[in-house]
């Protein structure tokens, strides 16, 4: 443990910045399962409806310095890739 007093508050700060991002890592990532758990389903509704939250999620993260960029854009177009192959099934 620090003996500086500023350095004191400084661990107690990162501490609980570092719950915060893991909350905010957990309901990212839980909001991409629904959406891929929707389309598993095949529930193109729902699948569409969840969507528009977890690419916000995802980008926020980013803004936030949560996560990198190409780690962002390849979880978009993953779940995107799948409610399009879902979509197109259904147009069939």
């Amino acid at each position: 443990m620090a003996n500086i007093k500023s350095q004191k508050k400084r661990i107690l700060t990162n501490e609980r910045n570092r719950q915060a991002n893991v909350a905010f890592r957990s309901k990212m990532r839980t909001s991409i399962k629904k959406v891929k758990a929707a389309c598993e389903k095949k529930d193109l509704a729902l699948a569409e409806q969840l969507l528009p939250l977890a690419v916000s999620l995802i980008d926020k993260s980013v803004k936030e310095g949560i996560q990198k960029q190409n780690t962002a854009s390849r979880q978009k177009s993953s779940l995107m890739l799948a409610v399009n192959a879902l979509k197109a099934a259904a147009a069939e």
